[in-house]
C-alpha cells in the first residue's frame, strides 16, 4: 500500500467521466433523451475492413465479368468498389451513431431494432444498386440484375454483421461503465455514512471533555490549566483527523496517551494505562481515527474505579492487530448515552476495511480486537 493511503482514501468524489456510453438528459417535453459520447477508435478495423469488402465481394459475385488483369478497367474497378465499400461503411456508421443519441436497447428496444434495420437496408440498398448500375454503364455492358441483386444482398448482410459488431462493443463498454459508476456510487455512499458516524463521535467527546474541565476548574484550578492545554492538543488532533478516514497508528497512540493523561489529571491513580508492542513499526500500520480513545472512553463510562480497585487499561500491539482490554467493575447506574460507541466503531471498520472488530466480555475482563492495515 502506498504510504499516503491515509490521505488517498479521503476527499470528495470526482465527477464520473463516461466514454462510449449513453448519458440521460431530459428534453423540453419531459421525455428522456439519450446522447452518446463516443471515443471508439475503429480506425484499424476500417482500414482493414473497407478494402477487404471492396476487393472480395466483386470477385466473389462476378462484377468484373469478362475483364482480365491486363484490362485498365479491371484495376479501376478495385478503386471504384473500394469507394463503394467506404461509402456504405461510413454512411451506416454515421447513421448508427446518430440513432444512439435517441434510442438504446434498454428504453425502447423494439424501436431501436426497427430503426437500425431500416437505416441499414434503406441506405445500403439504393446506394449499392445505383453504384453498380453506374459501373455497368461505364463499361457499356447491359446491367446484370442477377449480379446486382447478389451484391446488394451481400452488402446488406455485411452491413448488419458489422453493425452488430459495433453494437456489441458499445454494450460491453456501457456495462463496464455502469459497473464503474455503481462502484463509485457505493464508495460515495460509504464515505458519506462514515462521515456521519464520525460527526456523531466528535460532539460526544467534546461534551465529556467540557464536563471534566468544569469539574477541575471548581476543584483544582492548577490542574484545570494543564487540562485545558492538553485538551487543545487532543481536539486539534480530532480536527486534523476529521478529513482522514485512516491515520497512522503512532499518531492514534499519541492521541490516546494524551487523552488518558487528561483523565489521570482528574482521577489520579484511579486510572492506569499500559502499552505493549511486539516490535512492529507503528508508523507502518493504519487505523481509523479516534478508535482507541473511544475504547478508553467506553471503559471510563461503564466502570467504577477507585484507589483500591483502579481501572486498568492495557493495549497490546501485534502485527496486523491490536488488543485493548480493561478490567470490569460495572457501574450500577450508567449516564444516558446514544449507545453509538462500539456500533459506530464496527460500522467504520466494515465501511473502510471490510473487516469486523471482535468484542469479548467476561465477568472480570472486557476485550476488543481491532484489525490494522499494514503498509
Amino acid at each position: 500500500m502506498h504510504p499516503n493511503i491515509a490521505r488517498q482514501l479521503t476527499g470528495n468524489q470526482k465527477n464520473i467521466t463516461q466514454s462510449g456510453q449513453n448519458i440521460s438528459e431530459v428534453g423540453p417535453t419531459g421525455t428522456e433523451k439519450i446522447t452518446t459520447r463516443s471515443n471508439l477508435d475503429d480506425r484499424l478495423i476500417r482500414f482493414i475492413g473497407i478494402p477487404c469488402f471492396g476487393i472480395i465481394i466483386p470477385n466473389l459475385t462476378g462484377l468484373f465479368g469478362s475483364l482480365y488483369v491486363e484490362d485498365t478497367a479491371y484495376w479501376l474497378g478495385y478503386f471504384y468498389f473500394i469507394a463503394l465499400a467506404w461509402s456504405i461503411w461510413m454512411g451506416n456508421r454515421w447513421l448508427l451513431f446518430r440513432q444512439r443519441r435517441h434510442w438504446n436497447w434498454f428504453n425502447r428496444p423494439f424501436v431501436k431494432l426497427v430503426m437500425l434495420l431500416s437505416a441499414n437496408v434503406f441506405y445500403t440498398f439504393p446506394l449499392t444498386v445505383g453504384w453498380l448500375s453506374a459501373w455497368y454503364l461505364f463499361l457499356g455492358w447491359p446491367i446484370n440484375w442477377a449480379v446486382v441483386q447478389l451484391v446488394t444482398l451481400a452488402n446488406v448482410i455485411c452491413v448488419i454483421f458489422v453493425t452488430h459488431g459495433y453494437e456489441t462493443v458499445f454494450l460491453i463498454r456501457e456495462r463496464e461503465s455502469d459497473q464503474l459508476r455503481m462502484a463509485r456510487v457505493d464508495k460515495a455512499r460509504a464515505l458519506s455514512e462514515l462521515e456521519a458516524l464520525k460527526n456523531q463521535i466528535d460532539p460526544h467527546f467534546m461534551f465529556n471533555s467540557l464536563n471534566t474541565l468544569t469539574y477541575l476548574i471548581e476543584e483544582e484550578p492548577q490542574k484545570a490549566l494543564l487540562f485545558a492545554d492538553k485538551l487543545a492538543d487532543v481536539y486539534r488532533y480530532i480536527l486534523k483527523s476529521k478529513d482522514r478516514n485512516l491515520v497512522w497508528l503512532n499518531e492514534e497512540i499519541r492521541f490516546l496517551k494524551n487523552y488518558v493523561f487528561l483523565m489521570q489529571l482528574r482521577f489520579g491513580d484511579d486510572i492506569r494505562f499500559e502499552l505493549n508492542a511486539s516490535g512492529e513499526r507503528e508508523e507502518s500500520q493504519l487505523i481509523p481515527p479516534i478508535s482507541l480513545q473511544l475504547l478508553a472512553e467506553n471503559a471510563l463510562k461503564h466502570n467504577r474505579f477507585n484507589a483500591k480497585n483502579p481501572l486498568a487499561m492495557h493495549l497490546v500491539i501485534e502485527p496486523g492487530e491490536l488488543h485493548f482490554t480493561n478490567n470490569v467493575w460495572l457501574k450500577k447506574e450508567v449516564p444516558p448515552s446514544p449507545k453509538t460507541g462500539l456500533k459506530n466503531l464496527r460500522e467504520r471498520y466494515l465501511l473502510l476495511t471490510q473487516k469486523d472488530i471482535e468484542v469479548k466480555q467476561s465477568a472480570c475482563l472486557f476485550e476488543v480486537r481491532l484489525p490494522l492495515i499494514v503498509t
